[in-house]
């Protein structure tokens, strides 16, 4: 191992220039067009032993590990950032696509394996298990920053967060089925019913108690409200999964919960999360990158056939999966196109491509070196397309308006008071008024208005307009107060005769 080899000092090296250099790639990904993780990945693969031979990595066990808990933070922090309403317009649709579409998905790829390759069907409906799923951390951070449609956003991210389970599943029931082929299928399914049910329970459960906790402790330094929310991120898939349940699912169910409650140091606890995501993702990716032994992967035969699986899950599974997932739902056929060609596949499927390599089963090595070769091929095809495909059939939103300028958002916990920022918007009904004739809260101040990336000075004369960012520090007990007032719409008539 490089860290035996070269020493304490050297293998730190080693791991602040992976993080500086995913840094660096991060920033430039979508400059150059690629997907963050691709790059991440041949960092892993140029440093490996079949490239510039730094580091020799093929411990499948670690990797596996460091691999569900980064994909437990990166499903954390996603859900913490995805808004209740949001999701709940497109859960039915959402859990159609993470539990039908997985299994249709999951049958047809296998069905093509099981013809290409020398498996048996077990084997052959075990590799389409594998990549039947999209991928989280894929999803989340292509979607990032690109302004594609909210309701085709909303119902990625949440099929992401779900489907999970489903995957898991069918890949952990395939192995047992080969491994002990007198074991029924059919007996397993009310283990799937199981897993999920506890998952949802444990996270709403675990979700609620952490809201709870994070507003009643009271901690002598607000750098450990961050750690605590992690800490429960990590409860919550342990326990879960320790009864019988969907560990990942019970995560991202949690972070919901959490993420739509109100919360002292939101802001030091969002962004502390979406920093340790981007860690868990490069690191995560450079260590499967590493993993993978190029000579291996890029042969004639892998490349080939694994070309032409890769067809026929983005061009034939996962549309398949889709336009029958959504049967009767109100979804156009734009929509569902864009929804098909959207799936992508990523850490989720090399990660339980690593776990017929720990059962030791007979063309693990094999299935693996697919699977990654479809991951590479759809994060680079899909990846790098998904704006342009938006444009195509016309499905771009507003553009995300994200505050360039740099302010410290502080919830004072001992004191009780919070900053809070809001973004106006032409519906709202303090649009168009001047601050003095908005009755805001006693215990409520305006401390700054971010408009344009200039900061404006409020006074009683100033005039509030569509897509201002407004910091209002407020004791904790009149929020509720002054989110009546933030959140209230105009009604017709004035929505008729207001210019903003």
């Amino acid at each position: 191992m490089f860290f035996e080899s070269f020493g304490t000092d050297s293998f730190l090296l080693l791991v602040a220039l992976l993080l500086l250099s995913g840094v660096m790639v991060a920033k430039f990904s979508s400059r150059w067009g690629i997907p963050s993780l691709i790059l991440f990945i041949m960092i892993g693969m140029i440093i490996g032993s079949d490239g510039l031979d730094i580091v020799y990595f093929s411990d499948v066990g670690t990797a596996q590990i460091v691999g569900i808990l980064a994909l437990i933070i990166i499903l954390f922090e996603g859900g913490l950032h995805t808004k209740w309403a949001t999701v709940r317009s497109v859960a039915i649709p959402s859990l159609s696509l993470a539990t039908f579409g997985v299994m249709i998905t999951s049958f047809i790829v296998g069905l093509c394996a099981y013809f290409l390759f020398d498996l048996s069907f077990l084997e052959g409906m075990l590799f389409g298990a594998i990549v039947g799923s999209t991928d989280a951390a894929a999803v989340f951070a292509a979607l990032k920053e690109r302004n594609i449609k909210a309701k085709m956003g909303a119902t990625l991210e949440a099929e992401s967060g779900t489907n999970d389970p489903m995957a898991v599943f069918l890949t952990l029931s395939l192995i047992e089925l080969i491994m002990m082929p007198d074991r029924s299928f059919w007996l397993l399914i009310p283990t799937f019913f199981l897993q999920m049910g506890l998952g949802i329970i444990f996270g709403v459960l675990i979700g609620k108690l952490a809201s709870f906790t994070i507003n009643r402790i009271k901690l002598d330094s607000s750098g450990l409200y961050p750690i605590l929310s992690v800490a429960f991120a990590l409860i919550t898939y342990s326990v879960t999964a320790f009864v019988g349940g969907s560990g990942f699912l019970a995560v991202y169910v949690a972070a919901l919960v959490v993420g739509n409650s109100e919360l002292t140091y939101r802001y030091s606890i969002f962004q502390f999360n979406e920093g340790f995501a981007w860690m868990s993702q490069i690191l995560m990716f450079v260590i499967l990158g590493l993993l993978v032994f190029p000579g291996e992967v890029f042969t004639p035969t892998i490349m080939f056939n694994g070309f032409l699986l890769a067809l026929v899950l983005i061009l034939v599974a996962r549309p398949v999966a889709v336009f029958l997932s959504l049967i009767k739902m109100k979804y156009s056929v734009k929509e569902k196109m864009f929804l098909s060609w959207a799936g992508l596949r990523g850490a989720v499927p090399i990660v339980l491509a690593t776990f017929p390599i720990v059962n030791g089963l007979e063309n693990s090595q094999l299935i693996f070196n697919l699977v990654f070769f479809i991951v590479l091929t759809s994060a680079l095809v899909q990846g790098s397309s998904i704006t342009l495909v938006a444009k195509w059939l016309k499905l771009m939103g507003p553009k995300k308006d994200v505050p360039h300028h740099s302010i410290e958002l502080i919830s004072m916990g001992k004191a009780k008071a919070e900053m809070i920022q809001y973004q106006t918007n032409p519906e709202s009904y303090i649009v168009g008024k001047k601050l003095h004739e908005v009755s805001f809260p006693n215990r409520a101040n305006i401390s700054a208005i971010i408009r344009d990336n200039q900061v404006v000075t409020p006074y009683g004369e100033t005039e509030i307009k569509a897509g201002d960012f407004l910091y209002i520090l407020v004791e904790a007990k009149y929020k509720d107060q002054l989110r009546k007032v933030l959140e209230r719409k105009i009604d017709r008539k004035e929505r008729s005769m207001n210019p903003f």
